[in-house]
């Protein structure tokens, strides 16, 4: 499974990205995005996703859901 950043709630504070251990978050044009690819929600290396973890906004950073 992945996580997304929900893009309206992103503020751009950049907290997410360096504690990201699959370099799957980036910044687009001053918001983060994460890529589905390189996102594992940090299985292997910690309990819980980390960018969910530091991320200061409630419910910015999500499950991918996919159809």
């Amino acid at each position: 499974m992945s996580l997304k950043i929900v893009a309206n709630q992103c503020t751009g504070c950049s907290a997410c990205e360096p504690e990201c251990p699959n370099d799957a978050i980036s910044e687009v044009k001053n918001l983060f995005v994460i890529d589905p690819d390189l996102c594992t929600e940090c299985e292997g290396h910690f309990d819980t996703p980390q960018c969910v973890a530091v991320c200061p906004i409630d419910e910015c950073i999500v499950p991918l859901v996919t159809a």
